[in-house]
């Protein structure tokens, strides 16, 4: 059979059209299937705190005590260095504590960058030893001091430091009614605490009074209070009530460091859970905070 032409031209144009459409249908499918990935500083819910953290937090702590850490050690020049350059990659927020001495080194890192732009987290050591003095005053004395040190109006999140036993609610509840005291004053934003036991984490989940909770996590078990599968389970209790999580031991106090398989487990590990809701690391160089981000970026998002 004979075809013109212009019928021709035609047909073709339509045939043509229709690759081109369903071309357009399976790219728009492949992006839809295609996971959505973790995006290691973006803004994330910290509960119901109202607060704007990044994923990614910048631990100041590692092998602290007495007012002394790795970053500490580092020197005034290179850890401000350090804690400027995690600010420019997009870490907003920033965990501190007087156990760590690392108090005074933030603000004048972050020198032009306005306060309401990043998170501070400290920590306020009740118990005995691990710092000179051997008093440990109120919270209210502390704080003043704190706010005095880091050189701000309000600290973001301040929580009792490392909280073990089951009936510590009971124990501490003096420090716990001056900070929310503070709290509307509006000194401290946020009150919280970090575990360091099964029982102590089973409280913070029935406590009231707790905002935030840090908690050991990786999925190893290196430098936990207990086994992942122990532990979890009061994470995800913690993270249903509308606390806010932050993860911290998650790459096992660098026992994974040389180790990519063990870093890639754990970042996909922690950000699998669901009920972990900021990643805080204690990097010691530039380029650790690189590596972990995009160990993060890798790991898709669950539907």
């Amino acid at each position: 059979m004979k075809i013109t032409r212009r019928k021709f031209l035609g047909n073709s144009a339509l045939g043509v059209s229709g690759l081109l459409l369903g071309g357009a249908r399976l790219g728009r499918a492949a992006e839809a299937t295609e996971a959505k990935k973790f995006d290691p500083y973006e803004i994330v819910p910290l509960g119901k705190t109202g607060l704007k953290p990044s994923r990614i937090c910048m631990g100041t702590g590692a092998h602290g005590g007495y007012r002394a850490s790795n970053q500490t050690r580092l020197g005034r020049e290179k850890f401000q260095a350090l804690l400027a350059d995690g600010y420019e990659r997009g870490v907003r927020m920033f965990d501190l504590a007087d156990l760590y001495g690392s108090h005074s080194y933030l603000i004048p890192a972050l020198k032009g960058v306005k306060r309401e732009n990043f998170v501070i987290s400290s920590k306020l050591w009740w118990s005995n030893g691990l710092l000179p003095e051997s008093e440990r005053p109120e919270a209210d004395v502390v704080v003043a001091r704190f706010l005095k040190e880091i050189k701000t109006d309000y600290i973001d999140i301040l929580m009792l430091h490392c909280v073990m036993s089951a009936n510590w609610p009971t124990e501490l509840r003096h420090y716990m009614d001056t900070l929310s005291k503070l709290k509307e004053k509006g000194q401290v934003r946020a009150v919280g605490v970090t575990c360091h036991s099964l029982e102590a984490l089973a409280a913070a989940a029935k406590e009231p009074w707790v905002e935030v909770v840090m908690a050991r996590i990786n999925h190893t078990g290196a430098s936990m209070d207990a086994s992942p599968r122990q532990v979890v389970p009061g994470l995800k209790e913690i993270h249903a009530a509308g606390k806010g999580v932050i993860g911290m031991k998650l790459i096992g106090e660098g026992r994974y460091r040389n180790s990519d398989e063990l870093r890639n487990a754990a970042v996909k590990y922690v950000l699998g859970l669901g009920c972990v809701d900021v990643l805080n690391v204690g990097f010691e160089k530039p380029s650790e905070i690189a590596d972990f981000a995009t160990r993060v970026a890798q790991v898709p998002v669950l539907a």
